[in-house]
């Protein structure tokens, strides 16, 4: 039965996707985010978003929390609009700021880099921009979907028919991961999902576990950690990605900062950026410890 449903799941989602291949790219983004904004709210999952608006942000009442859960439907529908059309929105509808400091993070041969972001706009440019702007390649990594054929269509949109290198969770991705930075690659991660194996460190101020490989990767390798905000503008297919200072990773002795510490500030820039844009954030994810 499984196996079936996987069947029908992916032959939808590969329909789904001939047909806005076909469509001019922001055409078929304003129909998904049309399409998102439109069913998204009645889904069942729109309760489990709505409440965690509300834990996050005390400040908002009901009413706001459901404008909040209307937009991240219209966002997420875009997201997955988006995907037949990734090169050429990051080639020709995004733009870089602080460009001068990103540019010399990657100029320095055989230097790795580790990029840290969240499920904010469409999380998918970011390293294919890099790529289509510089012609410089940010490996990536990525959960897996359980539906193995849905896997194989996201996989081979986000790595543009494998010139992005993508590897998904796993301990052999791991191994992978340690010798593209011992190569000198850049990296990205995504760092707002839980991961029941992390260490606890609060987020909206609740508990939450937190991946930490991130931090352990760049002190090992002596490389910076590098946040970085991806934004949708107000034209709905249009994108701003926003490079900060790097993260300090050791203290004035030369010694490793405690994990938990250099996480937590990036938690508070990720809180910031999911302020002042919330429904273009994925509140979907089980990402408290309760």
């Amino acid at each position: 039965m499984k196996k079936i449903r996987y069947f029908f799941e992916a032959l939808f989602l590969y329909l789904v996707f001939a047909i806005f291949k076909c469509l001019p790219a922001k055409t078929a983004s304003d129909i998904g985010g049309w399409i998102g904004r439109m069913i998204g709210p009645k889904l069942a999952a729109s309760r489990k978003a709505r409440k965690h608006i509300l834990m996050a942000l005390p400040e908002v009442d009901n009413e706001r929390a459901g404008e909040i859960v209307r937009g991240m439907w219209e966002n997420l529908g875009r997201v997955i609009a988006e995907y037949p059309h990734l090169e050429t929105i990051s080639r020709d509808h995004t733009s870089f700021e602080n460009e001068k400091q990103l540019l010399t993070l990657l100029e320095k041969k055989n230097q790795p880099v580790i990029f840290i972001g969240a499920h904010l706009s469409n999380w998918e440019i970011n390293p294919i921009a890099l790529l289509t702007h510089y012609n410089r390649s940010v490996d990536v990594t990525y959960r897996a979907p359980n539906n193995p054929w849905v896997a194989q269509l996201l996989d081979h949109a986000r790595t543009l028919g494998n010139r992005v290198n993508a590897y998904p969770k796993s301990i052999a991705s791991g191994r992978k991961i340690m010798q593209a930075l011992k190569d000198g690659h850049a990296l990205g991660i995504l760092i707002d999902q839980k991961y029941n194996e992390g260490v606890d460190v609060p987020f909206f101020d609740m508990p939450a576990m937190t991946n930490p490989v991130s931090v352990l990767l760049c002190q090992r390798y002596h490389c910076p950690l590098v946040p970085v905000k991806n934004i949708r503008g107000k034209d709905g297919c249009s994108f701003r990605i926003i490079t900060y200072p790097p993260l300090d990773l050791f203290d004035a002795d030369g010694a490793p900062r405690p994990v938990e510490d250099v996480l937590k500030e990036a938690h508070v820039l990720l809180e910031t950026w999911i302020k002042e844009y919330p429904e273009q954030w994925l509140w979907l994810h089980h990402r408290w410890k309760n």
